[in-house]
């Protein structure tokens, strides 16, 4: 397990261009300064764990209608159930205090979460849903043939998005940053907020320092649950904050859906290979849990896994080996009965362990900890790490809707994550992954294109919900 504490403010303003090996292809470096960072608005006395829920369905969600801040819609069947069973895996955790936009699809999926709790529910009308103005009650369709360029720019650039004078992405992110102090100011250590698609994404970003670029990034799908933790500093100044999981959602986080309203074309899949048996955590190179890696195989039983690629550490080696040869014989007992071979291969640039060992670190080592030389060492193999798996995505042999797991410790796939965010080593303190969990990037515009997080840290497969995820880990 690790958790890597935040060191530098986390605000993209400037941009550096990082040429890759695909030709044609350029990648945007965000170089992580700012003065104006959320983190420097604030302190915290004690840690707090924020959990970020997006409401169920609602009836313009599957009408295809654009919502906005509008309060016309209201929770479909489905999106009752979706909030139940987010209750369910709430159930056990001991919130002090519920923050929930005061519209009908909100406050009701925080009712029903909130169930019989008799702690204080607040409705704070600017966790409404982004503004939309002329948009709002359309349908798509009818926002492409009214609106046409605006309307393509919405999809497009929607950081650069404007409509009736207005541009609603940066009127949200400022309005989400300027939540968080009243959030955090409450006396309470866990927080349960229950808002929208939109304002999620922003509260998510705001909170570790990104910028309105990172708009759809970070995906939402409805009842999917996020986990902040805000850690207080020792010399008092601004926190430590970490997303520990991002959008557990009540079904499979690979049961399909789309990435922003587009299918994901390709997508990674970023395994972190089981807990060894050996507990001694100064064992880099330990057998991985075959528990765990059966459970993790089976998760990815709907879906047909292309290729895998892993660490060279043995840990690694073994849980591939279990999802390659689950996946090759559910081929077999398939309707057609067709051998499916999946693709495997060693990658040395995921061995993190070899890095961490000249530095006399385990696993469980965090980033402050290691030496600027193995620092920069660890984060110049997980950028050519990235790049390869990219290219190898990017192949013109590859199929559409293909899929790639990768099988690797926690470290490696925290990196490779912040590379997928083009972010900048500073930025390996944002994330934290558990052992066993997967993590899903989608490419809805190909491998040549900015990836969206689909998810982090999901570890639903190994019964950790039975674990209050308002608990540290």
């Amino acid at each position: 397990m690790i958790s890597l504490p935040l060191t530098t403010p986390i605000l993209p303003s400037r941009c550096l261009l990082h040429k890759t090996r695909r030709q044609n292809s350029t990648r945007r470096r965000l170089l992580i300064r700012s003065s104006s960072s959320l983190q420097d608005q604030f302190t915290v006395e004690t840690t707090k764990r924020v959990v970020l829920v997006r409401h169920g369905q609602s009836t313009w969600n599957e009408e295809g209608r654009i919502q906005g801040s509008s309060d016309f819609s209201v929770l479909t069947k489905k999106g009752e159930s979706q909030a139940e069973i987010s209750r369910q895996m709430l159930i056990d955790d001991s919130f002090d205090v519920c923050f929930t936009s005061p519209l009908k699809r909100s406050k009701k999926t925080a009712e029903i979460i909130w169930g019989s709790r008799e702690s204080e529910m607040i409705f704070d009308y600017d966790l409404r849903e982004i503004d939309l103005y002329s948009f709002q009650g359309l349908l798509k369709k009818e926002g492409k043939e009214k609106f046409g360029e605006a309307f393509k720019q919405w999809q497009e650039d929607p950081a650069n998005f404007i409509i009736d004078g207005h541009y609603p992405v940066r009127e949200l992110w400022s309005r989400a940053r300027s939540c968080w102090p009243g959030i955090l100011a409450h006396e309470s250590k866990s927080v349960l907020v229950v808002a929208h698609n939109a304002v999620n994404q922003a509260l998510l970003a705001t909170a570790i320092g990104l910028g309105t670029e990172y708009f759809r990034s970070l995906l939402q799908s409805n009842c999917g649950v996020s986990v902040l933790d805000f850690i207080p500093r020792a010399d008092g100044g601004s926190p430590h904050v970490c997303l520990n999981r991002l959008n557990q959602t009540p079904n499979s986080p690979l049961a399909g859906g789309s990435s922003g309203g587009r299918k994901a074309s390709k997508q990674i899949i970023l395994v972190c290979h089981g807990q060894g048996n050996n507990e001694d955590s100064a064992v880099i190179n330990q057998a991985a849990n075959n528990d765990q890696s059966q459970k993790t195989a089976e998760l990815l039983l709907d879906l047909r896994v292309s290729s895998i690629v892993c660490s060279p550490k043995t840990a690694s080696i073994e849980s591939s080996g279990v999802i390659s040869r689950v996946q090759e014989a559910a081929g077999c007992l398939g309707v057609d009965n067709v051998p499916h071979y999946v693709k495997t291969k060693q990658m040395n640039e995921l061995d993190v362990e070899s890095v961490l060992r000249k530095s006399n670190k385990d696993n469980d080592v965090i980033a402050s900890q290691l030496d600027e030389e193995a620092f920069s060492a660890l984060w110049n193999r997980s950028e050519k790490a990235w790049e390869s798996l990219l290219d190898e995505l990017s192949d013109e042999k590859s199929n559409p809707g293909e899929i790639m797991v990768v099988v690797g410790p926690a470290m490696t796939h925290i990196s490779l994550i912040a590379q997928c965010l083009n972010l900048t080593k500073e930025a390996l303190g944002l994330f934290h992954l558990d052992a066993g969990s997967i993590s899903v990037i989608d490419f809805p515009d190909g491998p040549s294109s900015k990836g969206v997080i689909r998810c982090t840290n999901y570890t639903a497969h190994l019964g950790r919900w039975s674990i209050p995820i308002t608990k540290p880990a």
